[in-house]
């Protein structure tokens, strides 16, 4: 195989951006935002509370103009992690009484400590004491601000979805962590970089006695000084955890797959997610035109923490399962309160194909074994990624089903389309 695809733009990026656009000083330009189900949920969320977002011409960009409604307002968050954690933040700087509900799968995942974490800072938040969807919000049009303490080692999202509003509270915010390694570090990155390009000033601290990542102590500490957000021109990148799996492809087949426009520098795990799949048999070589990824047909199995980067484990179990030697991938104990519970689904869904995959307390062990299409389909459990390790198994596994496909629309509506462009591609 050899393809050169063009991707969409990034769900984290974009989501950040129509909150900090949301939370601006004025109208705000969001360039090659995604339009898929979690985004067009969070521009949903935005315009509840009073925000306007008009998609310009040729649905390129959108167009974000701040504002806030009085009353009540119904905020969907689908299971959309982003929406559930980013929007309540922002939503207690409003009027309105915000009811937020969502699917059924989002009321299972982490949201308490975000919700104990706003009430400290001065939110009004009536939910039952459950922790969980259902909860109702009912904004004052400010909020005092402070020092606050959670355990976000369930997301690093409930970090991010604090920093984002932090600027506009009235004493801005000092987020601490006590808890085990939070997961998708790199995502709180991401959060403070594109707050900084806002104007907010953010620091952010080693904790005494705090956790250690691969390259050292880590940052449990983030202060973020009142003032104002500045609006101005957002740009996203391609989703580089979508590309995960066209990358995969090339090692699979022994081919190659340049990934269009790959962002060098980038707000994304980037060199993580090569990093990954070199360790596991591409070579990866940067071009003028992108990135480009090469398989020699032979599969290396690892033994790697993926806490930084879980959203790629679907792709990277596919192709341990179809590896030359076992593979166990740990610091992921948290992806249970994904979409679905990705470990189980994962044990699941390769063990009915005759692999070997199993759950340990924090992450999977993969030792392959010949796999074979079963009667029943591949299912997705309604997740994304899912669908994704499925595409990429399917290489491999002839006559491979994949139930409710389309559920990969999530965060990436095109992916079944562009997968078979990939495939038609000639060599």
């Amino acid at each position: 195989m050899r393809a050169r695809l063009q991707l969409p733009g990034s769900k984290s990026i974009t989501n950040r951006a129509l909150i900090l656009a949301a939370l601006a000083d004025g109208p705000s330009r969001i360039t090659g935002p995604l339009r898929a189900r979690d985004t067009e949920l969070m521009a949903a969320a935005v315009s509840s509370l009073g925000a306007n977002v008009t998609a310009e011409p040729g649905n390129s960009s959108w167009l974000v103009t701040p504002g806030w409604l009085d009353g009540r307002v119904a905020v969907d968050v689908g299971n959309a992690g982003t929406v559930l954690r980013f929007v309540p933040p922002a939503a207690v700087l409003g009027r309105a009484e915000a009811q937020f509900r969502g699917d059924a799968r989002a009321s299972q995942r982490p949201v308490g400590q975000l919700l104990t974490a706003l009430r400290e800072l001065g939110a009004a938040i009536a939910d039952d004491g459950r922790g969980a969807l259902p909860f109702t919000i009912s904004g004052r049009g400010r909020l005092p601000g402070g020092t606050v303490t959670l355990d976000a080692s369930g997301s690093s999202q409930l970090v991010s979805g604090l920093l984002l509003a932090a600027a506009r509270y009235d004493k801005g915010a000092e987020i601490r962590h006590e808890g085990p390694r939070i997961p998708s570090a790199p995502h709180i990155d991401m959060t403070v970089a594109m707050l900084r390009a806002a104007g907010a000033s953010v620091e952010t601290g080693i904790r005494r006695g705090g956790q250690a990542g691969p390259a050292g102590p880590v940052p449990e500490i983030w202060r973020v000084q009142p003032g104002t957000l500045r609006a101005g021109t957002f740009g996203v990148e391609p989703d580089l955890s979508n590309a995960a799996p066209f990358l995969a492809a090339a090692l699979v087949t022994g081919g190659q797959v340049t990934i269009a426009g790959w962002p060098s520098p980038s707000l994304q795990a980037a060199d993580q997610i090569l990093a990954v799949l070199t360790q596991m048999g591409g070579t990866v070589t940067a071009l003028p035109e992108g990135m480009r990824i090469s398989g020699s047909g032979a599969i290396r199995g690892l033994t790697a923490d993926l806490r930084d980067v879980n959203e790629l484990v679907p792709v990277v179990a596919a192709l341990a399962a179809l590896a030359g030697s076992p593979s166990e991938l740990t610091g992921i104990g948290h992806m249970r309160t994904h979409e679905s519970d990705r470990l189980a689904a994962l044990a699941a869904e390769i063990g009915a194909l005759g692999g070997d995959v199993t759950e340990l307390p924090d992450g999977l062990r993969i030792r392959p074994r010949p796999l074979r299409a079963s009667a029943r389909p591949f299912a997705s459990h309604e997740d994304h990624r899912l669908v994704m390790a499925a595409a990429v198994l399917g290489l491999a596994v002839p006559g491979l089903r994949v139930q409710q496909a389309a559920t990969v629309a999530k965060t990436f509506p095109d992916f079944i389309s562009l997968w078979q462009q990939m495939l038609e591609q000639p060599p």
